[in-house]
């Protein structure tokens, strides 16, 4: 960091801490050439992670829409609001800490129904049916087969 007093490149940090919103570090750094101290400010830089459709289309990542399928998929189960919410956060905190900006809805959805898988299997065959697009009874019941041998 560099010295707002004398210009040099090199300083320690002598307090951090959080701000009172708690969305930057405020810290207090001393140059090591003058002595001066100084604060400064981190913030985390995010970007936005832009969803690549099925037919080409990009829109921003809504974790909200990621959310409401879930709920949708996991309507009369015994699935709680809480684990909804933390398995579409700890998504999104795995789409934010790769280095790609556009990521297919498909890598999404297998995303969901792997957490759904975790959460209640009811939750995820439904989330499947409608991802996978299941064509008939056959498909269908090869999904629950998996389920049941995975059990095993």
């Amino acid at each position: 960091m560099k010295c707002p007093y004398c210009g040099f490149a090199e300083s320690k940090v002598v307090d951090s801490r959080p701000t009172e919103e708690g969305e930057k570090i405020r810290r207090r750094r001393e140059c090591l050439n003058c002595s001066e101290r100084f604060t400064t400010y981190e913030i985390i830089e995010s970007f936005p992670i832009i969803v690549v459709k099925k037919d080409k289309t990009r829109q921003a990542f809504d974790k909200n829409k990621l959310l409401n399928g879930m709920l949708k998929a996991s309507e009369g189960c015994q699935v709680t609001f809480e684990q909804l919410e933390k398995a579409a956060d700890e998504i999104e905190i795995s789409l934010q800490n790769t280095l790609e900006r556009e990521v297919t809805s498909k890598k999404i959805g297998e995303m969901v129904m792997e957490k759904l898988r975790e959460i209640d299997d009811v939750a995820y065959v439904r989330y499947a049916s409608v991802y996978r697009k299941f064509k008939d009874i056959n498909s269908f019941m090869e999904e629950l087969e998996k389920i049941i041998k995975d059990r095993e």
